[in-house]
């Protein structure tokens, strides 16, 4: 059975920093399968719908941003471990929301939730002013 376990949120100001961690198990993605999977972090406010933030391809060469978070946000992964982090630095109110970690087969920079496989249950990231 796959599992994305999502780690890391908290409450902070803005201004501050967060690591965020998805670690991936079981079925289709456990042991060396991980890295043919892309990586996708999400995030979704209060009465808003589900956004794209960052993705990553499998071997981890590849990075994609929404413009949101593009030049504050870094998504990366140790295919070793099995997981996959988000670094989000100068974090502002508007960043906050429940983050998930998803993987995606096909792994062609897709942006759409409905496009991934799997999910993890999310983390709450609360930035106050």
């Amino acid at each position: 059975q796959v599992q994305l376990v999502e780690s890391g949120g908290g409450l902070v100001q803005a201004g501050d920093s967060l690591r965020l961690s998805c670690a991936a198990s079981g079925g289709t993605l456990s042991g060396g399968t991980f890295s043919l999977y892309a990586m996708g972090w999400f995030r979704q406010a209060p009465g808003k719908e589900r956004e794209f933030v960052a993705g990553i391809s499998g071997s981890g060469s590849n990075t994609y941003y929404a413009d949101s978070p593009k030049g504050r946000f870094t998504i990366s992964r140790d295919n070793a471990k099995n997981t996959a982090y988000l670094q989000m630095n100068s974090l502002k109110p508007e960043d906050t929301a429940v983050y998930y970690c998803a993987a995606d087969y096909v792994g062609l920079k897709r942006v759409v939730p409905r496009d991934y496989d799997y999910w993890g249950q999310g983390t709450q990231v609360t930035v106050s002013s």
